[in-house]
């Protein structure tokens, strides 16, 4: 089993990143996880980097997911959302 792990301030990617040319479109930036006051669901907190700037929280299990490779199967990314290499990630 593969451990991932967020923190605050990452920029992940969300697997649709594959599907557009534009280069900041589905780029999140965690604001880190969350616990719904009513029925004490864990969710994922985020932020979109593009268009917007909205704030986003969806269902920590949902968000830490595989793709649906039934209905994606042409997409490359394993999970629904990955760490975005930073600069100088990509410089190593």
């Amino acid at each position: 089993m593969d451990i991932r792990e967020f923190k605050a301030g990452d920029v992940v990617r969300h697997f649709k990143r594959e599907t557009t040319d534009d280069p900041d479109k589905y780029l999140y930036m965690i604001i880190g996880p969350a616990t719904h006051t009513e029925t004490g669901e864990e969710l994922m907190i985020y932020q979109a980097l593009y268009d917007d700037y909205d704030f986003y929280a969806r269902p920590y299990d949902m968000f830490m997911s595989e793709v649906d490779r039934e209905k994606y199967p042409e997409i490359q990314q394993k999970y629904r959302f990955e760490l975005e290499p930073s600069e100088e990630d990509e410089e190593e």
